[in-house]
């Protein structure tokens, strides 16, 4: 059999610890717009610095009713990611997020080449991702932290702690 479709793939061996992360933004009330919005901005500003490890980045649009957008990132490794996470800008961006969601819900999917994946819904009303076939448990605990539930080990503290943003730890069960 002959073929007029030109196959090719990539060599990712110099990319050994390569991690994948899908984003999105939508909007749950019509306030949510202007949060959606406000942080196009924000988020171009940051990918023009060109943080280290930051190997491309792709902005897209998932619907427009309800409006949902959404970026892939792809990052050397999960260290310069988790790096990142807790710099500015983003820390201020998450703390404030979780503070208040603005009308929109978030999450995030992320993908490790060495194996394991994570992610994460807040206020995110319909499920998608993940959350369609597997259970959705709280964000507690072991499952706080995105390096923790991606079975990776983080030096760095979490941008907020489980207590900052909960009070109390959680109960264990007896």
């Amino acid at each position: 059999m002959t073929t007029r479709v030109e196959r090719r793939t990539v060599d990712l061996s110099g990319y050994p610890d390569l991690v994948v992360i899908y984003l999105g933004m939508r909007v749950n009330r019509i306030a949510g717009i202007k949060t959606l919005i406000g942080f196009g901005p924000k988020i171009s500003s940051s990918v023009e610095a060109m943080p280290d490890g930051l190997l491309l980045h792709e902005n897209f649009l998932f619907s427009l009713f309800p409006m949902h957008a959404g970026m892939r990132q792809y990052w050397r490794d999960p260290e310069s990611l988790l790096k990142w996470t807790r710099s500015d800008p983003h820390r201020v961006w998450w703390q404030d997020f979780l503070r208040d969601a603005g009308g929109t819900g978030f999450w995030h999917e992320t993908y490790f080449r060495r194996g394991g994946m994570e992610a994460i819904y807040d206020d995110v009303l319909k499920p998608i991702g993940f959350m369609k076939f597997a259970p959705a448990v709280p964000a507690r605990g072991p499952m706080f932290g995105a390096a923790a539930r991606g079975g990776k080990e983080s030096a760095a503290a979490p941008v907020l702690s489980e207590a900052e943003l909960y009070g109390d730890p959680p109960k264990k069960e007896s």
